[in-house]
């Protein structure tokens, strides 16, 4: 993997590590969420995140390039039933405010779409 795309994955991480204390502070004594749903949603994203992103470099390239593209497949597709495994047995388990989570699970996407307007106004700088 190029040192950009990591510095970009690392870079969105901290954006969501940000945002998450951030609404943790300012909503997580309120009534209206959980503060504990709403950091596990958020470490849980964080962590698919970057399994997802460094096991792409990691594991898929290498495999791919020696034509083993099915057992790469066959790993992400072991990883992403694995983490459903895992949420499932979260919301059962500990049993967790669903919308305090969604909240903490979404701030990857806003910490996404805040480098991404980050990066768009460096290159129009």
């Amino acid at each position: 993997m190029e040192a950009a795309a990591k510095k970009t994955i690392l870079r969105i991480e901290l954006w969501q590590s940000i945002l998450l204390v951030t609404v943790l502070v300012t909503l997580g004594r309120s009534k209206w969420l959980d503060p504990t749903a709403l950091v596990v949603g958020g470490v849980f994203m964080g962590i698919n995140f970057l399994l997802l992103s460094f096991g792409v470099a990691w594991v898929l390239t290498p495999l791919a390039g020696k034509g083993r593209v099915k057992a790469g497949v066959a790993l992400l597709a072991f990883k992403i039933i694995l983490f459903l495994g895992l949420l499932t047995t979260l919301f059962f388990r500990l049993d967790l405010d669903a919308l305090s989570f969604a909240i903490g699970f979404s701030t990857l996407i806003l910490a996404i779409f805040l480098e991404a307007l980050r990066r768009m106004v460096k290159v129009g700088t």
